[in-house]
């Protein structure tokens, strides 16, 4: 059977956002967001990150000297997949500053090379160590 252009379906994917998640998990995520100057959502901790990903962005903001909560999402299935819908981010690891979504790793060490992630700390007071 042919479709015509007005028969065709969609193939536009339904947005991530749309699926159902736990309405708790996303509250608990805009918590630690809201409560926390500088936040990393990662695979693991910063003394045994899971993947090269989360180790960069640990070195990147351990180099910086800025102190930041870190939340492991290897640890609860619900909130590795609800991170990803609340930032509209597919990958991890993930920084917030004073509650924005910066982005993951490739932003963070692009930013850390031109100076915009110094600028972005040092403009939200954010103290950093002098390097």
């Amino acid at each position: 059977m042919i479709l015509h252009n007005s028969q065709a379906m969609s193939t536009t994917p339904t947005p991530r956002a749309q699926r159902l998640i736990d309405p708790s998990v996303l509250d608990r995520i805009q918590g630690e967001v809201d409560s926390n100057h500088v936040v990393l959502f990662m695979n693991g901790t910063p003394v045994f990150p899971l993947c090269g990903p989360s180790a960069q962005a640990v070195q990147i903001l351990g180099l910086l000297g800025v102190r930041y909560k870190s939340i492991d999402v290897t640890t609860d299935p619900s909130l590795r997949l609800a991170i990803r819908d609340f930032s509209d981010w597919p990958t991890l690891p993930q920084l917030y500053v004073l509650g924005h979504f910066i982005g993951g790793n490739d932003v963070m060490r692009q930013m850390l090379e031109t100076g915009r992630l110094q600028e972005l700390f040092a403009m939200c007071a954010i103290p950093m160590a002098d390097y």
